[in-house]
C-alpha cells in the first residue's frame, strides 16, 4: 500500500503537491511502535500560521519532508491500523497532532488510560501538546461531527479560554469595553462568547471587514460590531482593552491614537514568546504598553494554580457551553482526496474560505 503527504515549498507557501511512499510493513515498525491512519483532520488559517512560523516555532521538525518543503501540522482524528505496543489495540481512535498525510507512525511513550505521547526523537523541544494524542474510542464528544468540531475548534478555543482567564484574572485592566480585531474568526469569536457569558457588564466590541459584518452580528456574542472604515466613529469617553488576533500594526495604530490614554490594554495574541522593546514602533503610541500574549505562560500560571485535572475541568466547562452553538455558527465541510486538499488549502491560503465554514479533510479518496 502507499501513503500520501502533502506538502508545501517552505520558501514559497503557495506551492504545494503530494508525494506518495511504501507503507510501512507492521513488523518493521520500531519498538513500541504505532501504524495510524490519518482519518480527517481540520484546516483553517490557524494552520497557515504554523507554516509561516514553521522554521521559528520548529513546526517542521515534527512531520518530516523532502528537503526544501515541510508538512504542515494539522489537528484531527486517526485509527490505530499496527501496534508493536502491548496497551494499545489496533482499531483504537486517537485525537492529536497530525501530519496532512494519510498515515504517521507514532513512537507510543507514556502510555496512560486516557493517551499517550509521541516519543520520536526528531518531535521533541516543542510543546508537550504537540506531541500528546487523547484515547477517544468509543467517545461521543469525538464521533461524527462532534468529532470535527473538536478539530477544528478545541485548539482554537484553548486560545480564547486563556485569553478570558487572563483578561479576567487582570480585572480587565480597568477597561469597560474588549475590542476583537478579526471578530470573525474562531479564535475571535471563542473569545467574545466567553467575555459575553461572564454577564459582567464588560462590552464586547467585534472588529471586522464589511464582507464579514452580517456573519459576526448573527453570532449574538458580540454587543457591536464595527467595520475596519468606521473606527473612529467608536466613542472615547470611557477605558477599553483591545484583543489583537491579527497582528495588523496600522489598525493598532489607528485604535491607540483614537483612544489615547483610555486604551487600558493592547494584545498581540500571538504564538511567539516576545516581549516588547524600546525600538517597537507600538512604543511610541499613546495608551497601554503593547503586550504579547503567550498561551503556556498563561497554562504554567493556572496548572500550577489549581492542578491540571483541575484547569482540564475548567475548561471543558467552558467547552461544555461552547460547543453547543456551533451548530448554528459553523457549516462543516468535507473534503476527500489528493486534489481536493489541494483546492482547500489554496482556498485557505488565498482567503477564500467564508468566516462560516469549517473544513474537514482527507487525503484518503
Amino acid at each position: 500500500m502507499q501513503a500520501i503527504d502533502f506538502v508545501v515549498a517552505r520558501n514559497d507557501l503557495q506551492q504545494c503537491k503530494t508525494i506518495e511512499s511504501q507503507l510501512p510493513d507492521a513488523a518493521a515498525l520500531p519498538d513500541d511502535g504505532l501504524l495510524v491512519k490519518v482519518t480527517r483532520f481540520a484546516f483553517t488559517a490557524n494552520n497557515i500560521t504554523y507554516a509561516v512560523l514553521g522554521d521559528r516555532l520548529k513546526y517542521w521538525q515534527l512531520f518530516p519532508a523532502p528537503e526544501g518543503f515541510g508538512n504542515i501540522p494539522v489537528w484531527g482524528l486517526g485509527e490505530v491500523i499496527a501496534s508493536k505496543h502491548a496497551a494499545v489495540a489496533t482499531g483504537e481512535t486517537l485525537f492529536g497532532y497530525f501530519p496532512m498525510a494519510t498515515h504517521l507512525v507514532i513512537e507510543a511513550a507514556d502510555v496512560s488510560k486516557r493517551g499517550l505521547r509521541d516519543g520520536a526523537a526528531h518531535r521533541q523541544g516543542v510543546a508537550p501538546v504537540y506531541n500528546a494524542y487523547t484515547r477517544v474510542s468509543g467517545d461521543p464528544a469525538f464521533a461524527g461531527k462532534q468529532g470535527d468540531y473538536q478539530a477544528l475548534l478545541r485548539p482554537l478555543f484553548m486560545l480564547s479560554f486563556l485569553v478570558d482567564d487572563f483578561l479576567a484574572e487582570n480585572e480587565f485592566f480597568g477597561a469597560k469595553a474588549v475590542m476583537l480585531s478579526s471578530a470573525s474568526s474562531k479564535t475571535a469569536y471563542g473569545l467574545a462568547y466567553l467575555l459575553h457569558a461572564r454577564g459582567n457588564g464588560i462590552k464586547v466590541i467585534g472588529l471586522t471587514s464589511a464582507g464579514n459584518t452580517a456573519f459576526v452580528t448573527s453570532l449574538g456574542c458580540y454587543d457591536e460590531v464595527v467595520t475596519y472604515d468606521s473606527l473612529t466613529s467608536l466613542p472615547t469617553n470611557s477605558p477599553v482593552a483591545y484583543v489583537d488576533m491579527a497582528g495588523n500594526g496600522p489598525l493598532r495604530a489607528t485604535l491607540h491614537r483614537h483612544f489615547g490614554e483610555q486604551m487600558k490594554y493592547s494584545g498581540i495574541i500571538g504564538l511567539t514568546h516576545r516581549k516588547p522593546t524600546s525600538d517597537d514602533p507600538a512604543q511610541a503610541l499613546p495608551g497601554a504598553e503593547l503586550q504579547f500574549f503567550f498561551a503556556p505562560d498563561q497554562i504554567r500560571k493556572r496548572t500550577g494554580e489549581l492542578g491540571p485535572a483541575g484547569f482540564n475541568e475548567r475548561f471543558l466547562a467552558a467547552w461544555s457551553g461552547f460547543a453547543p452553538n456551533l451548530d448554528q455558527w459553523m457549516k462543516v465541510i468535507e473534503h476527500r482526496g489528493p486534489a481536493a486538499v489541494q483546492r482547500a488549502y489554496l482556498d485557505t491560503f488565498n482567503g477564500r474560505v467564508p468566516p462560516y465554514q469549517g473544513l474537514i479533510l482527507s487525503l484518503s479518496e
